[in-house]
């Protein structure tokens, strides 16, 4: 395998490199070990409780996909847990048959020096806090050994003095012919050859939120003659590496984002290279930082590299990108964080944590997948069981990936699971859809019935939800069911604050969209975009400061045929912002002059309610009355908040006292913006 070389150098001693590491860290048994990651005592112990609750975190990226048999990886979660101090006591565990988590609770010498342990199948190898180290070796992932995680990790120090070593195959982690593996959070440095090795079509491959520092060889991938390997590999943080920052040969996909690489000024290592896509790699590369690194970006010939979002400050010499590869998405759902802010992200996050599941910064911890899957393809063929497994109070971001396909049930976010995304992973938002048939008079299993907001196919009670690329539905058959009183029926509800609806579709007829707060006196801010709402009475409505935005609101006639309805009922509190519809289009295969903009909700008959619709700068159909307002339950709109501002369309029409317009000054203070209250919805 050739390189882009750079001229030996000087090498700082090994002695001068022990400089800040604290010396409890240089020999095992010297540690006053914390409880966190359930370390028992001064030797290797077999867990009697259950497994603490980091053990069943499971990868993302490439490591998250079905393939080769392997649903995922998730390491030892289904076995023992073990706290080792000694490298027997390691590899006993590591060696073994069957799954582990094994806590490493201090540093581990090993000897000879450069021996790498060979993991087998269904491990998770963590260190306890920031106390686990692997001295002086690695560990080895043979050909077929699958389903393993290293993590929370120090590995360093077998470097021999040898600048270019090629007599030394020291590695921090190597693989051959290995696949779903997870190296995360992990502290490589100063290694004989390199601190990561993914050769000989080892695949599924996920490397993320890494310090890797102070070495020549850096990270490997390939050594073969065929194009499998898939690999992610996002927010590490390289530094003081000279090359292979990947080198990647022949990867069928490598997704590289958000990785900050960085060659600072007066320091003894400069860069050769940085990213370098090889043979017939596809390589997407996006939102990562160069700063000072020589040749950022490199390909072969017959490589591609597709950039997006890269930001290069002192770089120098070649930065190329050209092709078509692959688009990741298409394999599992992730979100890119800014170029520019990742030095405080990596510097706070990358790297072993005082304790796994929580960081200085909702930034410094990737978000957990789940799959669902109806085939049995992902963990999961329910939503809802995706849902319960989200730990209670989950700190930070966790995706539901639902794979294509009709899911016929109820799902509920409870009010103790926020940071939660609910993503279809179809190339069409139609393409997975949740849905249910209950109405608001539908008798309970238990006695009673429903009610409106009980009848929603999926409830969401918890802040900081977000939705999109699926379709939501509630098909209950209003013909097939005129025995019932209550036909109201609604596909979504929201009660909580900050739910990011973006790139779906919601249906049904009355009552299709129910975004509601958790209390008269909580706010609940709601954005919908790029979507579509779809329904005939008072199908968008609730208590909630709303914005429907560059969306699409379908109109449906009602189930005898007919065409009357109202789009919005909003219920607001006073002195809170109500619904707004911006930058829109009304549409509907539905009569002329049939449909209302909307009707005040004194929901209960609360006077003290002060209901708010605002449409601006969106396109009517001939479908709204040229009187859009009309009043509900005894309450008139025009004692509530209803105003019309630049609208467009055939249902358009200018101002009257039926038709408030708001004013250009009284319309700057109803924008996006203003109705979001300094929360900037953004995709994670």
């Amino acid at each position: 395998m050739s390189e882009l070389r750079s001229k030996p150098r000087h090498r700082r001693s090994r002695t001068a490199l022990a400089v800040g590491v604290p010396l409890a860290l240089t020999a095992a048994g010297t540690l006053a070990y914390g409880t966190d990651l359930g370390v028992l005592g001064a030797t290797a112990q077999e867990a009697s409780a259950a497994a603490p609750s980091w053990a069943a975190d499971t990868a993302d990226g490439f490591a998250s996909v079905n393939s080769l048999g392997q649903n995922g990886t998730y390491g030892g979660r289904d076995g023992k847990t073990v706290t080792v101090k000694t490298q027997a006591e390691l590899e006993k565990y590591a060696t073994a048959t069957e799954p582990y988590v094994i806590v490493v609770a201090g540093a581990i010498n090993m000897n000879p020096v450069g021996k790498e342990i060979k993991v087998q199948s269904d491990k998770t190898i963590v260190g306890s806090g920031t106390s686990g180290h692997i001295v002086g070796g690695g560990f080895f992932l043979g050909q077929g050994v699958h389903n393993v995680i290293i993590r929370n990790l120090t590995i360093r120090d077998s470097y021999q003095g040898i600048w270019n070593d090629k007599d030394h195959d020291f590695d921090a982690v190597q693989m051959d012919g290995a696949h779903h593996v997870w190296i995360d959070h992990n502290d490589l440095r100063h290694m004989a050859d390199g601190l990561i090795d993914v050769r000989k079509d080892s695949t599924n491959v996920t490397v993320s939120w890494n310090k890797l520092s102070d070495n020549n060889k850096t990270f490997g991938i390939g050594w073969t003659e065929n194009v499998k390997t898939d690999i992610t590999i996002h927010h590490n943080w390289f530094r003081e590496t000279e090359q292979r920052n990947p080198s990647t040969d022949n990867a069928a996909h490598a997704h590289l984002y958000n990785n900050f690489l960085q060659d600072a000024p007066g320091t003894d290592i400069k860069s050769s290279y940085g990213n370098y896509s090889r043979g017939a790699t596809k390589m997407v590369l996006e939102n990562s930082l160069f700063q000072g690194i020589k040749n950022p970006v490199i390909k072969d010939s017959g490589a591609t590299i597709v950039q997006r979002g890269n930001s290069f400050s002192g770089t120098s010499g070649r930065n190329e990108s050209g092709g078509t590869a692959f688009d990741p998405k298409t394999y599992y759902p992730y979100s890119l964080d800014k170029a520019a802010d990742l030095p405080s992200i990596l510097k706070s996050g990358a790297g072993p944590r005082a304790s796994i599941g929580t960081t200085a910064s909702a930034k410094a911890a990737a978000a957990t997948t789940l799959t669902v899957a109806k085939d049995g393809s992902g963990q999961y063929t329910t939503v809802q069981a995706a849902v319960n497994a989200v730990p209670a109070n989950n700190p930070s971001r966790v995706v539901i990936a639902v794979k294509p396909g009709t899911y016929r049930e109820l799902v509920k976010v409870p009010s103790n699971k926020p940071h939660v995304t609910i993503q279809g992973t179809g190339g069409s938002r139609k393409d997975t859809t949740i849905v249910y048939n209950n109405a608001s008079g539908t008798p309970k299993p238990g006695g009673g019935t429903y009610g409106t907001g009980g009848s929603a196919t999926v409830a969401v009670e918890a802040d900081d939800f977000q939705a999109r690329n699926l379709t939501i539905s509630n098909d209950f058959d209003e013909k097939a069911n005129q025995n019932l009183k209550d036909r109201q029926a609604v596909a979504l509800r929201t009660a909580a604050d900050k739910v990011f609806l973006d790139g779906i579709i919601v249906s049904g007829d009355q009552d299709t969209l129910l975004l509601d707060t958790a209390a008269k006196d909580r706010l609940g801010r709601v954005y919908v975009s790029n979507s579509y709402v779809i329904g005939n009475v008072d199908f968008i409505f609730g208590r909630a400061t709303a914005v429907v935005d560059r969306s699409v609101i379908t109109l449906k006639k009602r189930w005898d045929g007919t065409s009357a309805g109202y789009i919005t009922a909003p219920s607001t509190a006073a002195n809170r912002k109500g619904i707004l519809i911006a930058n829109s289009t009304v549409n509907g295969d539905v009569s002329g002059g049939s449909f209302y903009l909307g009707r005040p909700w004194h929901a209960g008959g609360d006077a003290s309610l002060d209901p708010q619709t605002t449409v601006r700068n969106t396109s009517l159909s001939a479908a709204i009355k040229s009187t859009p307002w009309t009043d509900m339950s005894g309450f008139s709109w025009k004692d509530d908040r209803f105003a019309e501002y630049k609208n467009t369309g055939a249902g358009a029409g200018s101002a009257s006292s039926n038709r408030p317009h708001l004013t250009d000054a009284q319309a700057a203070n109803q924008e996006v913006a203003d109705w979001l209250a300094g929360w900037t919805p953004s995709a994670s």
